[in-house]
């Protein structure tokens, strides 16, 4: 992955090659070099593959299987995760295997209003870590006060850090359709904010 210079502050944007930078912290580079960091960075980028991917990365203070756990669909999500404001498992195929259906808060003062999703979700071992990832789906009626966004396959990768086992490096993959008549500028800044709170509610969460 290749950055634009090495002294980017939250909220500048750049380009540089194939990535857009959305949102980051400066620590990035220093906090991966350094074993057991509890340095603030998260990485948020906009991958030119499509106008409405990116990807996000930060290192999380806690043991692979407990972060994949807060994250899979599951008794955790709801409690932690500040934009989501239901969650329902429609179908569950296996232990790790599920069709699950959430609603998300309005952003940008109500600018984009709530969202409704209905996603596959699968959680599995990868490599040295976990993968739990999804798509979604066209299930069933929309509910009312709500747009149906649409996900493309995504994932979030949660490996240990080498030098620190207590330490995860946590990389999600996010290609999200939001719908409706939306400014790209609009769902860029909804996105990195949204992104930046995910791992903020997620490290809160983690310590309780």
């Amino acid at each position: 992955m290749q950055l634009c210079g090495v002294n980017h502050q939250r909220n500048s944007v750049d380009t540089c090659g194939e990535y857009r930078v959305v949102y980051t912290a400066a620590e990035v580079k220093d906090t991966l070099k350094k074993p057991c960091s509890r340095g603030p960075p998260v990485l948020i980028i906009q991958l030119r593959l499509a106008p409405t991917s990116y990807k996000a990365q930060g290192v999380v203070e806690d043991v692979t299987n407990r972060i994949v756990d807060h994250i899979r669909p599951g008794p955790y999500r709801l409690d932690w995760d500040s934009l989501m404001t239901t969650m329902d498992i429609m179908e569950t195929f296996e232990e790790n295997c599920c069709v699950m259906r959430y609603t998300t808060a309005g952003q940008l003062w109500n600018i984009i209003a709530p969202r409704e999703f209905v996603d596959f979700s699968y959680t599995t071992s990868y490599e040295d870590g976990l993968l739990t990832c999804g798509i979604s789906l066209d299930y069933e009626e929309v509910r009312p006060n709500f747009v149906r966004g649409f996900n493309h396959p995504c994932g979030w990768f949660c490996v240990p850090l080498k030098d620190c086992p207590s330490h995860s490096l946590l990389t999600g993959y996010i290609q999200t359709e939001l719908r409706g008549m939306l400014p790209q500028s609009a769902v860029d800044t909804a996105m990195s904010s949204t992104l930046a709170s995910f791992y903020s509610d997620l490290k809160k969460a983690l310590k309780t």
